[in-house]
């Protein structure tokens, strides 16, 4: 044998081996065996690169605890203060209003899955679209004292962020702290004289996972997706807008960018502020949740008990899918759900498909156009199987729905950064706040009805006589729905 065939030889077998290797330690993750399957064909397929594919995107770092919160020893207090709550819980002592005994299993689990502590004494506001949201956002943050803190998945460089920067800059110059968390990948458009500016005025701004070819580049697949505001740990905002020109103005052609957001005050702003002190451990590995200066406590005038969750590969279980799940199955009379990007899974799937052939109204509000054409395609594979167990599908017509909303009997409702697709449930880092206020999930659920009168539904009799062509589209694009 000649050395170029002996190098060949021996390189396949190395291959070979490392495949099998790959596949062995897939198995035994006791994975979904689709989702198993799916990365083996894809594996067996296309040699190497189908292995730099799988290192990107298929490994499940949260079996491996790659992210991890072991470093952060002062977060014992919240086992502590989660196992307290739920003891009060079982003493009714947060169950006093009306209705709120049916939630009590949602609130165990969360306080189980997330140690998502219940908070009391909150104000929450709803904030639609660009329009309430971006003037709420520029108001408190030229309310700001001591601090401020941001954590975005996209900033865009436009005239709302130039307007953000300016506040920031003259803010850096009174001695506020500004400290920006923003996603490495959703802001690769953001110039370097964007961060120069911000850094040379003091502002402390750094990406969360950096993606770099040499090195890192496995974890480009796990993106930080959380929209957090912080305000001198009084005032909060969490949803569904980034920091970009198009959630104000919509997109050509499209029309309005629909999306929900939250201004919160009270108890439920330190939540959001350990939350993003958690990501900025990570970030920078300086621990602050120890110091009371950014642990204000605050309380406001209202009564919304809220919990705010996160999911991600740093957490032990699938925490908002979980959520997902126990609002769907605890729904009795409704649960009306908004959301941009529905490749749910077969659990939720099987869920949403239970609770309406056990005659609860199930409606569904999904985008008629989408801004990725492979999840346009694959949410519409789901349509048909949800319209046969009587699912209400509607197609939101007058722009394009960014919501991520669900809203359950007109108790509890969830609002964040969460898409009801496999990516929030498993890779991102993402958040939500369970909201159990009848007043303000009343005011979720009349945006809900004014969302469908903007829309068009969808009927079975009509679905079944789609063009052949689409149905092939919906197919091939459902294939790639345990890789997404």
């Amino acid at each position: 044998m000649t050395w170029w065939e002996i190098s060949l030889y021996t390189g396949t077998v190395l291959y070979m081996l490392a495949l099998a290797s790959i596949i062995f330690r897939m198995i035994l993750e006791n994975r979904s065996p689709v989702r198993t399957l799916a990365w083996i064909v894809v594996l067996l397929t296309i040699p190497v690169a189908g292995m730099v594919l799988y290192f990107w995107f298929g490994v499940n770092y949260r079996k491996i605890k790659m992210f991890s919160r072991k470093g952060l020893g002062d977060m014992k207090w919240l086992q502590y203060m989660s196992e307290d709550q739920k003891q009060l819980i079982k003493k009714s002592e947060f169950l006093q209003r009306r209705d709120s005994t049916e939630v009590r299993k949602l609130m165990t689990l969360l306080l189980n899955n997330n140690k998502a502590l219940l908070t009391r004494n909150n104000r929450v506001d709803v904030l639609q679209n660009g329009e309430e949201t971006f003037p709420a956002l520029l108001d408190a943050l030229r309310e700001a004292k001591k601090f401020i803190h941001l954590e975005y998945y996209i900033m865009a460089e436009g005239r709302i962020l130039t307007e953000i920067k300016e506040i920031l800059l003259a803010k850096a110059a009174k001695g506020v702290e500004v400290r920006i968390i923003y996603d490495d990948v959703g802001c690769w458009g953001l110039s370097k004289g964007f961060l120069r500016e911000l850094r040379a005025a003091g502002i402390q701004i750094y990406p969360f996972l950096p993606v770099r070819f040499h090195r890192g580049f496995r974890k480009a697949n796990y993106r930080n997706h959380r929209k957090i505001a912080v305000i001198d740990g009084q005032v909060g905002f969490v949803g569904g807008l980034n920091i970009a020109d198009r959630y104000a103005d919509g997109l050509p052609g499209v029309g309005i960018w629909r999306d929900t957001h939250l201004r919160v005050a009270g108890e439920a702003v330190t939540s959001l502020q350990v939350i993003f002190l958690i990501d900025w451990y990570f970030v920078r590995q300086e621990l602050l949740l120890n110091k009371e200066e950014y642990m204000p406590y605050s309380q406001a005038e209202g009564n919304a008990v809220v919990q705010t969750i996160t999911s991600g590969p740093d957490s032990d279980w699938a925490s908002i899918q979980q959520a997902y799940f126990t609002l769907i199955n605890m729904a009795k009379r409704y649960v009306f759900i908004s959301t941009p990007y529905f490749m749910p899974g077969e659990t939720t799937l099987n869920a949403l498909k239970t609770a309406a052939m056990s005659g609860v109204d199930v409606r569904i509000l999904l985008p008629h156009r989408s801004d990725s054409r492979l999840t346009y395609w694959c949410t519409r594979s789901y349509v048909e199987d949800l319209l046969e167990a009587g699912v209400k599908i509607y197609w939101y017509e007058k722009g394009l729905n960014h919501n991520k909303v669900i809203i359950a009997d007109g108790i509890v409702a969830s609002v964040g950064t969460a898409n009801m697709d496999l990516r929030s449930f498993e890779q991102n880092f993402e958040v939500s706040m369970i909201i159990y206020d009848r007043e303000v999930v009343k005011k979720l659920a009349t945006d809900f009805a004014e969302d469908l009168k903007a829309s068009r539904e969808c009927l079975l009799k009509d679905w079944r006589f789609r063009p052949k062509r689409k149905r092939i589209y919906e197919s091939v694009a459902r294939l790639f729905a345990p890789l997404l």
